[in-house]
This record gives C-alpha cells, sequence and structure tokens, in this order.
C-alpha cells in the first residue's frame, strides 16, 4: 500500500511540475487578431485608440493583406481584410507569446493537445497552432532576432496610446467545463470560478486576464487593455470622437464592426 500511494504522489509531482513548466513558458498574449469589413476603417479606429500601425503584408495585387496595430513591443493587434463568405468576422483567434516554443509544443502535445509542427512563419518568428474546443484558431509564438516584430522594437509606440497594456479578453463558450478542460488541463492556466463564468491566469503572465462565460444571445468576445486612470482615459476617447460606456472602472468603445474594446483600471486597495 505504501508503494502504490508513493507511485501515486510521484505521478501528482510530475504532472504537477510538467503544468508549471509549461505555464511559465508561456509568458503573455501576442496579439489578438481581427477581420475587419473595411480595413481603412478599423485601422483609423485604432488611430483613434493611439495605436500605430507597425507593418502590413502586401497582396501580390499591391493591397494590404495583414494590418499590424501596435500596443506595445511584444503584443500586437492582427487585422485582416474581408475573405471568404465562410471566414469569420470580427473577433478571430489569440496568440501566446512563448519564451521556448519548441518546448511548449512538446508539453502541449504531452497533454493529449495536437498542436501543428513549429515552424517559422512569414514575419520571422516561430509559430505552432492548435484548435480550441470550438474549432477556434489559438497561436503559440517566439519572437526571433531578426523578425519584423523585433526589427520593430521601440518604434511605432504612439505617444498618445489610451493603454500600453492588453491584459486579456472576454470569450463566450457553449460549454464551461469543456473550457476549464482545455485552458487548466490543456495549456496549464489557472481557474477560479467568478459570477460570470472562469477566471483564466497564468503563473508565467502575472498581467494577464482571461474571462471565459458561458454563451448568451447577442454575446460576443472583447479585448481588454489595462489603463491607469478611466476618467482620463474617458476624456481621451470622447476628445477623438468615440462613444464611451462605463461601468465601475470599466469603459468600453466599439469599433466600425461593433467589435467591443474595454479599458480597465486595476482596483484601488
Amino acid at each position: 500500500m505504501k508503494t502504490r500511494w508513493t507511485s501515486i504522489f510521484l505521478i501528482a509531482f510530475i504532472c504537477g511540475a510538467s503544468l508549471q513548466a509549461q505555464t511559465s513558458q508561456i509568458t503573455g498574449i501576442a496579439h489578438i487578431a481581427y477581420r475587419a469589413a473595411d480595413l481603412d476603417k478599423e485601422i483609423a479606429f485604432f488611430q483613434k485608440l493611439g495605436f500605430e500601425q507597425a507593418f502590413a503584408n502586401i497582396s501580390p495585387e499591391g493591397k494590404v493583406a495583414e494590418s499590424f496595430i501596435k500596443v506595445n513591443d511584444h503584443q500586437f493587434i492582427e487585422v485582416y481584410p474581408p475573405g471568404a463568405a465562410s471566414e469569420q468576422m470580427g473577433w478571430m483567434h489569440v496568440c501566446y507569446e512563448s519564451a521556448d516554443l519548441n518546448a511548449l509544443y512538446s508539453t502541449l502535445a504531452a497533454h493529449a493537445l495536437t498542436p501543428s509542427p513549429a515552424r517559422k512563419a512569414g514575419a520571422g518568428n516561430l509559430l505552432t497552432v492548435l484548435k480550441d474546443p470550438e474549432g477556434r484558431v489559438t497561436e503559440f509564438t517566439q519572437y526571433m532576432p531578426g523578425s519584423r516584430h523585433t526589427l520593430d522594437q521601440g518604434k511605432h509606440l504612439g505617444e498618445h496610446r489610451v493603454s500600453d497594456l492588453m491584459t486579456g479578453f472576454e470569450l463566450p463558450v457553449p460549454d464551461l467545463e469543456t473550457a476549464r478542460k482545455f485552458y487548466v488541463s490543456g495549456l496549464g492556466f489557472e481557474s477560479r470560478e467568478d459570477r460570470n463564468g472562469l477566471r483564466i491566469t497564468a503563473p508565467g503572465a502575472p498581467d494577464m486576464r482571461i474571462q471565459i462565460r458561458a454563451s448568451a444571445a447577442g454575446a460576443q468576445p472583447a479585448t481588454i487593455f489595462r489603463v491607469a486612470d478611466v476618467a482620463a482615459a474617458t476624456k481621451q476617447l470622447q476628445a477623438a470622437g468615440l462613444t464611451v460606456t462605463q461601468k465601475r472602472n470599466r469603459i468600453t468603445v466599439t469599433d466600425p464592426d461593433g467589435n467591443a474594446f474595454a479599458f480597465v483600471a486595476p482596483p484601488t486597495q
């Protein structure tokens, strides 16, 4: 009996250590991607938030195929123009940054997930991809020397950015327990229940906050940013011609397609 329990504790310790290593390999959110009905209008919207376009991918026809809007040196918003009728509009996917993508790939595969082989993507960074329970793409990247993102460090940091940190997102899902298994057992994040569903965090990314809530009629994803002063942020956004809604320490604006972008001040101690 003693040997049996020793084996059980050893397995639990190994699994716990594996999950801890996994979450330390994820250091934050690298980008969140949107597909816009009108790319120029969407870029203009982000400019009203003080965010600048760092660079863009140009199609063979000379049109912008993807715009990279910069939040800070490690975080971007990717914006795509309309594609095929079957392609999702609005919020598309999240990409997490990793300090060691090859190690993270091995850990994800060991936790019954099926990430694609790590490869160098078009911008020059390492990338691996898997699907969440609803079939949405989830990406993981490691910024590499000489990539477009790395070469842009210190540049395109808008002087009047309403925020300099994208902390996370809110995502409606049909099944909270399935989501918990994906984020906790699969990705190695931590979760706790609150009145809005699941609050997801990660030890390797202390600023990251993800809210997973049960789907409801009209519920849409939202991208969340941190601001130091809600009143100052409200004034700036209104001066840019945006309509601001406020609920306690959180304000929200919408882009031309109706996607929500929220700005939250940390609670006072």
